[in-house]
């Protein structure tokens, strides 16, 4: 097992450096780490920044029908992008089923997970067999009171598996009420409130030390009950880090439901699944609840499997060169009869000179 806290973890404290670090490669798609000004963004807006390479936007999406059904024959002609809400010329419009996929899982194991590790490992493992191409990566994270790496970027489904499979609940002696660094109980020291669920923080190190310098297509698999506890991070930080390694989240909302007080999963409080709905949304992804039915979290990965081979990418350069910071707005229309369009919602047009190192 690798641990995050030689590679990522020190960063969780460090996040000035983190936004310190060294740009992309200029093929890298358009990310920066330039602050974004809050009072230029609409109300509810997701908050991403966006370096723009050569002045060229890149928008990732997937269409389905009116029945829920995937298009997978799209042409330049049948689609359009407004960015604050005037068309854009579409420079380069692609299917892009066969464009290697970088990807990570993401696996929660806190102590509400205790009774669904089993599907999720079991189900997961079949999802990386299927899913991985030669040409694709993927690497594992755990989160519980830590977040661990447990296995680094590769190609081979069964060492993801076996690594998978080695993930055991972590509650710290307590679902995180206690935890000795150093002792094996935690690589994140306890600070002030007690930590129990890093989901944000893992989605945060995630997004800016695995996937920001990777390019082409990136998503993010969670698998959790979408609760967290403990932290630093927020869920705008985790959302806006995800966007800026320009990769798509989907949350597989998956939960013990004897440890909600045998009621389910939106019972005491529960706010979870509004949260990641949150971010799914702001990314171009989606959540699928599967309660804790084994069949539903087969499903739940197929369709995720289904979108990531029947995406678009639609490229163009803004009509507004002024790239001053400000959020704009992108929507993807496509013609046909009841279509609809899964995309990310907008970005701040920085320009690449800012993020320079």
């Amino acid at each position: 097992m690798h641990r995050l806290a030689f590679t990522l973890l020190p960063l969780l404290w460090l996040a000035p450096a983190l936004r310190a670090q060294s740009a992309p490669s200029p093929d890298a798609p358009p990310v920066s780490t330039a602050p974004a000004p809050a009072e230029d963004a609409p109300s509810g807006a997701p908050v991403t920044t966006l370096r723009v390479n050569s002045n060229l936007v890149s928008i990732y999406f997937t269409v389905r029908d009116k029945h829920g059904a995937l298009i997978p024959n799209l042409t330049r002609d049948d689609c359009r992008v407004l960015e604050d809400k005037k068309e854009q010329k579409i420079r380069n419009f692609e299917a892009k089923a066969d464009q290697p996929l970088t990807l990570g899982m993401l696996l929660d194991t806190s102590g509400s997970q205790q009774n669904v590790l089993p599907l999720e490992q079991q189900s997961g493992s079949t999802f990386l067999r299927e899913v991985l191409k030669p040409k694709d990566e993927a690497f594992l994270i755990s989160f519980d009171v830590d977040v661990d790496l447990l296995e680094d970027y590769t190609n081979n489904a069964g060492v993801l598996s076996r690594a998978m499979n080695k993930a055991v609940i972590n509650t710290a002696a307590g679902n995180g009420s206690a935890g000795i660094p150093g002792l094996g109980q935690g690589t994140i020291p306890t600070q002030g409130a007690p930590k129990g669920t890093l989901l944000y923080d893992a989605v945060y190190l995630a997004s800016g030390d695995k996937l920001r310098q990777e390019t082409g297509r990136k998503a993010m698999i969670l698998l959790t009950d979408g609760e967290d506890e403990g932290s630093k991070y927020r869920v705008q930080d985790a959302i806006e880090a995800a966007q800026k390694a320009n990769a798509i989240v989907y949350v597989i909302l998956i939960a013990d439901r004897g440890f909600y007080s045998g009621g389910g999963i939106m019972l005491g409080g529960y706010t979870g699944d509004a949260q990641m709905r949150r971010m799914t949304e702001a990314t171009g992804g989606r959540v699928i609840d599967v309660g804790n039915n084994g069949k539903r979290l087969e499903d739940a990965f197929g369709q995720i499997e289904d979108e990531l081979r029947t995406q678009y990418v639609a490229s163009y350069v803004p009509q507004n060169s002024d790239f001053d910071g400000r959020y704009r707005a992108i929507e993807v229309q496509c013609k046909g009869d009841g279509l609809r369009v899964q995309a990310r919602k907008g970005y701040y047009a920085v320009p690449a000179s800012e993020d320079a190192p």
